[in-house]
This record gives C-alpha cells, structure tokens and sequence, in this order.
C-alpha cells in the first residue's frame, strides 16, 4: 500500500519545484511516480494532426514525480509529515509518524 493517494497535498522535497505544494492528481503504482497538480510541468511541441483540437503549439503538461520526492501535508498541522499505518479494529489506517495522530482511512 502506498502512502501517497489521490487527492492528497504534498509538498516537494527535492528539485526545482522545492518548497511547492500541490494536490496529487494521479498516482503509478509501479513506477512509483506521482502527477502534482501544477508542479514539474514541461512543454510539449505537438503538431496539429496529432493534437485534439486541431491545432499543434507548445503546450505546458505536468510529468511524473518521483514519490520518494514528495511528503504528504498533515491536514491538521498544515505541515509535511512522514506517513505510517496502524490497524484501527478492522481499519488500516494511515497517521502521521511523529504525533501518532491520524491523517485519515486507508482504503
């Protein structure tokens, strides 16, 4: 089980964007990269034929990071926090390393 899901906000640790937080878009399991809204972006020359609308340009799209970069920001404490899990009755639950305070359900 990963420790970052969709729809978390993260803050990035390492790289350009450092210091930058961003909710997480989608998550690849298996290459263990993460999509953060608005972070990491590149440009992208497309050629009109291969673009939806029609028309090609250069167009900024967010790439992967990789998780290892990224901390999840406790909601509570607005602050990155390592994440661990605990078993709550028959929950797995993920909570914050340090305050042992739960961030939320694991699914």
């Amino acid at each position: 089980m990963l420790k970052i899901r969709t729809g978390d906000k993260v803050k990035v640790l390492q790289g350009r964007d450092r210091g930058q937080e961003g909710t997480v878009l989608k998550v690849y399991p298996k290459k263990n990269t993460a999509i953060v809204e608005g972070l990491n972006m590149y440009k992208k020359h497309i050629k009109a034929q291969a673009a939806r609308d029609g028309k090609g340009g250069i167009y900024e799209i967010p790439r992967p990071m990789a998780l290892s970069k990224l901390a999840v920001v406790d909601p509570k404490t607005k602050k990155p926090a390592r994440v661990g899990f605990k078993i709550e009755g028959k929950k797995k639950v993920r909570i914050n390393a340090k305050t042992k305070k739960v961030i939320d359900s694991a699914k």
